[in-house]
C-alpha cells in the first residue's frame, strides 16, 4: 500500500515537472529577445565609455620635459613637495555630462628617471596646456632649474622588445598595506652625527642615481611613476580619508560608526540576537558591559601612537593615484641580470615594518610561477614582457581597462617629494647627471640696447 502510493506520488511529481519545464522552454522560444536588454546591459556600457574615452584621449596633447638640476639644492625635499602640491592643480574631474557623453577624465602625469647607458635624465610627461603650471612650480623653488621640452626617449628603442636583438626585464609595484599607511618619507632619512654636530640628511636618491651611472653601453633603465590628481577628502574619487579614519578607529579601539543597513534593514542581526537568546536563555543588560576608567587612546603603545600619527599626516595631505613600474632594457650581449636590483633597492629603502613597503605585483613579473604549464613558460613570459613594454610607453596601469586590488594607489606629496626630487651635489656628485653649469639671468633694466 504504501509502495503503491508513493509510487503514484512520483509518477505525478515527474509529470508536473516535465510541465513546468515544458512551458518554460516555451516561454524562453518565444520570449527570449525580452532578457536581452538585461543581459547586455553592462556591456554596453562599458563599450560605450571606452569609445566615448577613445575620442577624448585622441584630442589630448602631451609633452615630454626635461628637468635639469641646479648645481646645489638647499632643501631639495621639502621644495619639492611644493612642487607637487602646484601640480596638484591640473585636478580637474569630469561632471556626469563631461564624463559620459565626451568621455572626459582626470588627465595624468608621469615622472621619470631614466638611465641611458649611465647618463641619469629626470623627465616628466604633461598635457601640453600644464607646461606654464610646471614651470611656475619648479622655477619658485628651484630658480637655477632648467625646463626643456624634448623627443620622447622611449623612441630610441625598437617597440616590439623583446626581439632577437633585446632583452626586457621589469615589473610593476604595489603596496603592502593599504593605502593610508604611509611609507617611510624624507623627515626620517637622518644619518647618526658624533653628540654635539648637526644630523646629516641621507638622501635616498643618491643611491639610485650613483646605481644608474654604472648602467653600460646598450642598456637603458627606465622607472616610471604615473599620477592621478585626486580630492582625497571627496568620497566619489578617494577613499583615502576614510579607510585612514577607520584604521585610526581600529588602533585606538574606538567603536566605529555602524555602517548602513542592507537590503534586509538590519532585520538579520537582530534574528541573531533573538536566536542567541533561546539558546542561552540570557539577555544581555547595558549594566553587563565593563566600565573602561581610562580611554583607549591612552592604552596605546608608542609604535601604535606613531602609526596613528603617521596615518593622519598622511590623509590631511594633497595626494594622488599612483601606478609605479621600471623596465631594464638591453641588447642581448649587453644583458646584465644583476641590474635589475638597482630599483629594486631603491623601493626598498621606503619601506618599514611598521608603515607601509613597495613590493612586486606578483602577476607582473616577467618571470612564471606555474609548475603543471611548464610546457608554456616561454610564451608567458614572452607575453608579459611585451604586455609591460606597451603598458610603459602608453602610460596606463597593470592590466588596462580592468584594474586588480592595489594596482593603483595613493600617495601624498610628502611621500612623492621623497620618491622624486632634486638631490644637491654635495649628496649626488655624480657627473653622469646633466646639471645647469651656470647661473642664467636677465640683463640689468639699465643696459642700453641702442
Amino acid at each position: 500500500m504504501v509502495s503503491q502510493i508513493l509510487f503514484q506520488f512520483a509518477e505525478s511529481f515527474w509529470e508536473i515537472l516535465g510541465l513546468i519545464l515544458g512551458l518554460v522552454l516555451r516561454f524562453t522560444i518565444a520570449w527570449w529577445w525580452l532578457f536581452l536588454p538585461f543581459i547586455l546591459f553592462r556591456p554596453a556600457i562599458y563599450f560605450w565609455m571606452w569609445w566615448r574615452n577613445e575620442i577624448f584621449s585622441s584630442q589630448q596633447r602631451y609633452i615630454y620635459v626635461e628637468l635639469k638640476m641646479p648645481q646645489d639644492v638647499q632643501k631639495p625635499m621639502k621644495a619639492m613637495e611644493d612642487v607637487f602640491s602646484g601640480l596638484w592643480q591640473m585636478h580637474d574631474p569630469a561632471n556626469p555630462r563631461e564624463k559620459w557623453l565626451e568621455g572626459k577624465y582626470q588627465l595624468n602625469i608621469s615622472i621619470e628617471i631614466v638611465s641611458t647607458e649611465g647618463v641619469v635624465h629626470f623627465y616628466m610627461r604633461i598635457p601640453e596646456g600644464g607646461k606654464q603650471l610646471l614651470e611656475a612650480s619648479i622655477y619658485s623653488h628651484y630658480p637655477t632649474a632648467e625646463i626643456q621640452v624634448v623627443e620622447d626617449y622611449t623612441k630610441q628603442i625598437p617597440q616590439d622588445i623583446p626581439n632577437k636583438e633585446w632583452e626586457l626585464w621589469g615589473t610593476s609595484y604595489i603596496l603592502e598595506k593599504p593605502s593610508p599607511y604611509p611609507i617611510k618619507t624624507y623627515s626620517k632619512f637622518f644619518e647618526p652625527s658624533p653628540e654635539g654636530e648637526e644630523e646629516r640628511r641621507i638622501d635616498p636618491m643618491s643611491h639610485l642615481i650613483e646605481g644608474l651611472s654604472t648602467i653600460g653601453k646598450g642598456e637603458h633603465l627606465w622607472i616610471q611613476l604615473i599620477l592621478w590628481p585626486v580630492l582625497h577628502t571627496d568620497p566619489n574619487e578617494s577613499t583615502l580619508v576614510q579607510d585612514g579614519n577607520d584604521i585610526v578607529a581600529e588602533l585606538v579601539r574606538r567603536k566605529v560608526p555602524a555602517k548602513p543597513a542592507g537590503v534586509f534593514g538590519g532585520i538579520e542581526k537582530d534574528l541573531a540576537a533573538v536566536g542567541t537568546t533561546l539558546m542561552t536563555g540570557s539577555v544581555p543588560t547595558a549594566a553587563e558591559q565593563e566600565r573602561e576608567i581610562f580611554p583607549p587612546e591612552m592604552k596605546l603603545t608608542p609604535g601604535e601612537r606613531d602609526i596613528v600619527t603617521a596615518i593622519e599626516e598622511k590623509i590631511s595631505k594633497y595626494a594622488f593615484k599612483v601606478s609605479a613600474r621600471f623596465i631594464y632594457i638591453a641588447k642581448r650581449e649587453n644583458y646584465f641580470g644583476p641590474a635589475k636590483a638597482l630599483p629594486m633597492s631603491y623601493f626598498t629603502q621606503f619601506s618599514t615594518a611598521t608603515y607601509n613597503n613597495f613590493r612586486p605585483m606578483k602577476r607582473t613579473l616577467t618571470k612564471t610561477y606555474t609548475v603543471l604549464t611548464w610546457f608554456l613558460d616561454k610564451r608567458s613570459v614572452f607575453v608579459k614582457k611585451r604586455r609591460l613594454l606597451r603598458h610603459y610607453l602608453m602610460h596606463i596601469p597593470p592590466f588596462y581597462p580592468y584594474s586588480p586590488p592595489g594596482a593603483r594607489f595613493y600617495l601624498n606629496i610628502e611621500e612623492l617629494a621623497t620618491l622624486f626630487h632634486f638631490p644637491g651635489k654635495m649628496v649626488a656628485p655624480s657627473v653622469s647627471v646633466p646639471r645647469v653649469e651656470s647661473k642664467k639671468g636677465e640683463a640689468p633694466p639699465g643696459l642700453p640696447t641702442e
